[in-house]
């Protein structure tokens, strides 16, 4: 027997009471406009910006226009002009100092805001990594909640994937807002 299993077959030696599942036969939310309601949240509630690239805007340019100052930008992503790629780096230190991160999302969800970032590129510290993440989310991707989102999840090769909703922020200390305390300081979501 291992220890996970010896830990498992105590717990379940000493529980008294018993309850059934409740039912989860409630409505889940519905939006009229998904791709609004989640452009409304991430900008308020999350704190991301939202970009709304129009058919022929280069996702280069909206990078640099929203990062003029960045140096260092990091992307595995076809098409993004990238100074690192985290596929060819060999270990997650190399991509310390990367001022942009760009990935992928491939489900966006409108009640929390939240993006579905799968582990597609060999250094996932490339997400967290970064001063500024820059997430890539097409509008035909974003649902209204978090029920259809799980729906959609597909578990890349990799075996990784993350929700993004906004930058890194915390308020423990002196309950002073800090952001970028424990990974990014921005999140930047351009819809396609």
């Amino acid at each position: 027997m291992t220890t996970e299993e010896i830990i498992l077959s105590n717990l379940r030696g000493n529980v008294r009471e018993t309850y059934d599942m409740p039912t989860l036969s409630f409505g889940k939310l519905q939006y009229p406009d998904p791709v609004g309601a989640f452009i409304t949240a991430a900008s308020t509630v999350a704190g991301a910006s939202v970009i709304e690239a129009r058919e022929g805007d280069d996702i280069n340019e909206l990078i640099r226009k929203a990062y003029p100052e960045a140096k260092i930008i990091a992307s595995n992503l076809p098409g993004v002009k990238a100074d690192r790629n985290p596929d060819e780096v060999s270990s997650p230190q190399e991509l310390d100092g990367t001022d942009v991160s760009v990935v992928a999302g491939t489900v966006g969800c409108a009640e929390n805001a939240c993006v579905w970032i799968p582990q597609t590129m060999r250094q996932r510290a490339v997400c967290f990594i970064c001063e500024y993440l820059v997430i890539i989310l097409h509008r035909k991707d974003i649902v209204s909640n978090m029920h259809e989102a799980y729906m959609r999840i597909e578990m890349p090769e990799m075996g990784f994937g993350t929700f993004i909703s906004g930058p890194s922020k915390t308020a423990d200390i002196e309950q002073a807002l800090v952001y970028g305390a424990q990974s990014f300081c921005g999140v930047t979501i351009i819809l396609v």
